[in-house]
Order: structure tokens, then C-alpha cells, then sequence
């Protein structure tokens, strides 16, 4: 079977889908980062908050855009998916939104808000072992089993064009509002992990700033794409781990994979002890609160993983903040 590869159209149409529920969440000039980094002053560093989404992430965006433009073949049957946590509550509030029914097949160690963020949309939430499902495949299993079941049309977290195009909506409002501003970018970091947030990110933003250097950020125990940059093939990792739920897939799609190796050049992987320390200077520095999955691009900039040499701002993605306020204070306590 082919694979349909999102393109810039794409994007652009996706847009109006994602505009007619959300408004485009917020970027943020950071002061903190630009005194921490040394920049000089003409160059500005901006955060792009998916936390002020109606999920906590961006999400949101990719599972509206596929909603909307499988209504007709979902018809009135279920929508059955797969998430750490943050696509359930996406695919649930597009379910919502448009009138499905949604099933979420959830690790049952997700964090709570992400199971009460679901369950508050409507959806129906199963669960499985994630610490043992690179040997059961619990997780696919009980999907496909919910498809065949239940008569349910299956959506993916990030291996489908319709996915990839509503996440880049995000990068195209990166786009217009430094334009806008008159600004330039020479740098944008984003989180890859099955990788539908950078493929949509990167190809708005290699249109608008085609100068921009573009750089995934991986966990170190889950550094899949970094593995598939330097070999250009899909590298699979058998058992990812990391305190970073959202990032811990085992591949990136197929049909994110030609994406970001066209607009991709560097990819950088950050522990975890770097993470937690981003976590902690965004809630004293900013007053956010943020899950890992989200901080772990800022960790990447507070720990000088890559060269910010040249002319532009810096653009850094903060893809979620559903984190419960136990791990959190766990995560940043003896710090």
C-alpha cells in the first residue's frame, strides 16, 4: 500500500479545520532564556505553549484535522487509538467535538490528569502493561482487537498525512506571528518521537524561515530518530525508557521518517536528569508547570546541546504540561 506524505498544502488546508475550534496557542517571547543563553540583543528566544490547548499539548491539532477529514468513513462507527496519554485526550475531545464515540487503549502507569483529561471528553479508556509491551505487543494488539471488535476505524498518534498536517498548523502560526513581527529564525528545536509533531512543524517552518537549522530532540534511552539520521533508514529501538512518556516510541512513522530527513539535519538526545532540571527552571523562570515530554527542548538549550552561531531567533516547542503534581515534585525536588 502507498504512503500519502503530507506536503505544505496540506498544512494550509488543515488550518481552517483547526481554526474553526482552537485558538492558536501561545508564543511567548522568553527574556530568561535569552539572559541564561547569553544572546546577544538583537536575537530573541520563543516558547510555543501547547499547554494552553484544551488538552494540555498539541494533540489536538492532528487528531481534529484527521477527525475532520475521515468523517465520512468513520461514519457512525468508533474511533479506536493508541496513546501515552496525550493523543487520547486529543483524539477524545476531536471525538467529542464532531459527535464519535472514541476507545483509547493507555498505559495503565500514564499520568492521571492525562486518564482524567480523556475520560472528560467522553472516551472510553482501556489499559495495558507498557513495561512489558516491547515483549507482549499488548498495546497493538488490544487496538487492532478493539478495530475488529467494535467495528472501529483506527487512527494513529502520528503515522498518518491527515495527523502530520493539522500538527503543522502549530508551526505555521510560529510562522506568521514572527513574520508579522518581522522577525527571523536561525533555530527551532521540537521533540520527535513517532515524529507527527516535527513532520508538521518542519515543513511549516522550512517554508517560512528556509534558512532555519532544525533540530530533534530525543530522550537518551530514546533516541530512535537520531539512530535513523545517521543511518537514513527507520531504526527501530526494541525498549525505550526515559521519564519522557510522550517520547518513547519505538520508531518514527512511515510517513513521518521522508519528512524528516528532507528538513531535518541534527538530532540531539538529552538524559533525563537534564530534563528534570529544564522542568524546574521553567517553573521558577516562567511559572511552568510542565511534563517532560515538554520541557525536554528547553533542556536541550540550557545544556548547550547544539550551536545557537548566526543571525535569527531561537524557537523552542514545549509540547505538553500534563504532569502530575506528585511526580513533578518528585522529578524537581533534590534539585
Amino acid at each position: 500500500m502507498s504512503v500519502r506524505i503530507a506536503e505544505l498544502h496540506d498544512v494550509h488546508d488543515a488550518a481552517s479545520v483547526i481554526h474553526e475550534h482552537l485558538s492558536p496557542a501561545p508564543l511567548v517571547r522568553s527574556y530568561a532564556l535569552e539572559r541564561e543563553l547569553g544572546l546577544p540583543a538583537g536575537r530573541r528566544v520563543w516558547i510555543k505553549d501547547y499547554g494552553w490547548t484544551p488538552v494540555g499539548s498539541f494533540k489536538v491539532l492532528g487528531a481534529l484535522n484527521w477527525v475532520a477529514r475521515n468523517l465520512a468513513r468513520i461514519g457512525d462507527r468508533p474511533i479506536a487509538a493508541h496513546s501515552s496519554g496525550n493523543f487520547a485526550s486529543g483524539i477524545a475531545f476531536a471525538g467529542m467535538t464532531y459527535g464519535k464515540r472514541v476507545i483509547v487503549v493507555m498505559p495503565e502507569s500514564a499520568p492521571q490528569v492525562k486518564f482524567a483529561l480523556t475520560r472528560s471528553f467522553g472516551a472510553d479508556v482501556r489499559t495495558y502493561d507498557i513495561a512489558r509491551d516491547h515483549e507482549t505487543g499488548e498495546r497493538d494488539r488490544l487496538t487492532r482487537e478493539i478495530a475488529e471488535q467494535e467495528n472501529a476505524i483506527q487512527a494513529s498518534p502520528y503515522d498518518d498525512a491527515d495527523v502530520i498536517a493539522g500538527n503543522g498548523v502549530g508551526g505555521l502560526e510560529i510562522v506568521e506571528e514572527l513574520k508579522r513581527q518581522g522577525r527571523g529564525v536561525s533555530h527551532f528545536f521540537c521533540q520527535v518521537s513517532g515524529g507527527g509533531l516535527m513532520a508538521g512543524h518542519a515543513l511549516a517552518i522550512a517554508s517560512g524561515f528556509p534558512q532555519a537549522e532544525i533540530i530533534g530532540v530525543e530522550p537518551e534511552g530514546a533516541d530512535d530518530f537520531r539512530r535513523s539520521l545517521v543511518s537514513g533508514a527507520r531504526t527501530r529501538l526494541e525498549h525505550p525508557t526515559s521519564i519522557c512518556d510522550g517520547l518513547l516510541s519505538y520508531d518514527v512513522g512511515e510517513h513521518n521518517l521522508p519528512i524528516l530527513l528532507q528538513y531535518v539535519r541534527t538530532a540531539v538526545a538529552i538524559p533525563d536528569h537534564s530534563t528534570r532540571q529544564a522542568m524546574k527552571w521553567l517553573d521558577t523562570a516562567h511559572g511552568l508547570r510542565t511534563e517532560p515530554s515538554g520541557a525536554i527542548t528547553t533542556a536541550a538549550l540550557l545544556a548547550h546541546r547544539a550551536s545557537l552561531d548566526g543571525e535569527g531567533d531561537v524557537v523552542v516547542v514545549l509540547s505538553g504540561r500534563n504532569v502530575d503534581g506528585l511526580r513533578f515534585r518528585e522529578w524537581t525536588a533534590d534539585l
